[in-house]
């Protein structure tokens, strides 16, 4: 049963991302990789460039114009800065900090990429994810996580921000 409940998840997921029109659901989705060889977590994020757009706009004060010609030089700071304030990661209990490397867009979607150090083996990961929650309170944010060869996923919201999950 637990099954059937993910793979729905998976598939409204899949048509909230590639809608090309204007959406009705306020979704991101992260996804969080242990790569044991480089002692970090692989951190890959999707976020509607729009909905990231209205956020920074309201967070900063600044318009800028994500992926247009018009984009500010310092939207690269403004991002790094954004991530850091509103994603925290803790690895078996210690709160690590989180590096912004780079990003790309994918139709309406920016793809942002991050690490998280991790040199021990990880037993928990606790996440809180507060990422657009100014711009919709109905935002969603899914944690989908592969950690020591197992899959979990969390559901972070307005209400519940932040979650655990035990290898």
């Amino acid at each position: 049963m637990k099954k059937a409940g993910g793979y729905l998840l998976l598939l409204l997921l899949a048509v909230t991302l590639t809608s090309a029109a204007a959406h009705k659901y306020y979704v991101s989705v992260f996804q969080v990789e242990y790569a044991p060889q480089k002692k970090e977590l692989q951190i890959t994020a999707r976020v509607f460039i729009d909905d990231l757009e209205a956020a920074l706009s309201k967070k900063y004060g600044k318009k800028l114009y994500l992926t247009t010609p018009k984009e500010i030089p310092e939207t690269t700071d403004y991002l790094k800065k954004y991530f850091a304030e509103k994603v925290h990661i803790k690895v078996n209990g210690v709160a690590k900090p989180i590096a912004f490397l780079d990003r790309e867009t994918e139709d309406d979607i920016l793809i942002c990429y991050l690490t998280v150090p991790a040199d021990a083996k990880i037993n928990s990961l606790e996440v809180n994810n507060t990422f657009l929650f100014e711009a919709h309170s109905e935002q969603q944010n899914i944690i989908h996580t592969k950690v020591n060869g197992v899959k979990k996923s969390l559901m972070l919201t307005y209400d519940t921000p932040s979650g655990t999950l035990d290898f």
